[in-house]
């Protein structure tokens, strides 16, 4: 555990678009310091040139050093998130894994079952619970003024296409990606589950639009359900959109009032009624994360840095924890079992 004075060294494996996010966020907090970057691919053809720090070609390599560590960031393509933390917790280092922590529930309990008996931490990366809207509307919820929850809808509507699904990339992979609802979707989900609990009475179905020569899986689906603390919901989600992101939007109706929160990654509270309350005003929500022809979910990975340190640190408690991370696994494997 570092000191409260001493800074907290950061790896990180996986140095695509998310890892180097990763990378920066660690760099840009004055009480981190990143001591290592781990992938497969030559460090030439990473853009990770300007990070003078070791450079190692997987992660057996890296922990065969030696090299004082305190916390690896897990940004590798998710087929292999569950692997690598288990590497990382044998080697007694806290981690932090980029959603989803498993392809399969069981392998997530492993990862749970691991972090416990080597007394160290799991941090589940869902960094949209920290854009303004997801703060606003979780402290609505937690305070009963929606009284009972009637319905609720969560609408994803994206773009990814050929620029997206090259063939040398992981995506579209169904062992090493996973599905639309794990890569793309998974975040949407947990603040689904964050808000409202668990579901059960699952329906679904799925189509492959325009996806059948890019990817393993389908690009759509609907599904159903019941909240096991009452009321409805539906999910309806597609990557089958044309040129660019339509929408990320989550309508609730419920006994005193209705919501909606909308744009292109839920940054927007679109709508707001509710019976004897004023909503205030939010601060704005950073942009989304560029991927090229693509924006993903909110830049908020700064956010988990903090929470890192500050829980490390012994100033703070987890923000998204491992159970969570479990139980969007979890959820999301209960929806494709009805494939």
């Amino acid at each position: 555990m570092p000191s409260r004075s001493s800074k907290v060294k950061f790896a990180v494996i996986g140095c695509g678009h998310i890892g180097k996010r990763h990378a920066e966020m660690v760099t840009r907090n004055h009480e981190s310091e990143l001591v290592a970057l781990i992938d497969v691919k030559p460090q030439d053809e990473l853009g990770i040139k300007n990070y003078d720090v070791p450079f190692f070609r997987n992660i057996e390599e890296f922990l065969a050093e030696g090299m004082n560590v305190d916390v690896i960031n897990i940004a590798s393509p998710n087929g292999f998130h569950a692997e690598h933390a288990l590497k990382c917790l044998d080697a007694r280092k806290h981690i932090v894994v980029e959603k989803p922590v498993a392809l399969k529930k069981i392998d997530a309990e492993k990862v749970i079952y691991k972090a416990l008996n080597v007394h160290k931490q799991v941090f589940a990366v869902m960094q949209n619970r920290y854009s303004p809207p997801s703060e606003w509307i979780k402290t609505l919820i937690d305070s009963e003024k929606l009284g009972k929850v009637h319905m609720v809808q969560l609408n994803c509507y994206w773009n990814r296409d050929e620029r997206y699904y090259t063939p040398d990339s992981w995506h579209g992979k169904n062992d090493l990606d996973g599905g639309t609802l794990f890569t793309q979707f998974s975040h949407f989900i947990d603040i689904l589950y964050w808000l409202f609990g668990d579901i059960e009475n699952i329906k679904a179905r799925f189509a492959d639009f325009n996806h059948t020569a890019l990817t393993d899986f389908e690009d759509s689906g609907f599904v159903s359900f019941d909240f096991v603390n009452g009321g409805m919901g539906c999910i309806n989600y597609s990557t089958s959109v044309w040129d660019r992101n339509l929408e990320s939007s989550m309508t609730i109706i419920a006994e005193n009032g209705s919501v909606k929160i909308g744009g292109q990654y839920m940054n927007e509270v679109e709508y707001c009624h509710i019976k004897d309350y004023q909503m205030p005003v939010l601060a704005p929500t950073n942009p989304g994360n560029d991927y090229g022809a693509y924006k993903g979910s909110a830049q908020n990975h700064h956010y988990i840095i903090e929470n890192v340190v500050d829980t490390l640190k012994g100033r703070s408690s987890i923000t998204t924890n491992a159970l969570e991370g479990l139980k969007v696994v979890e959820i999301i494997e209960r929806i494709y079992s009805q494939r």
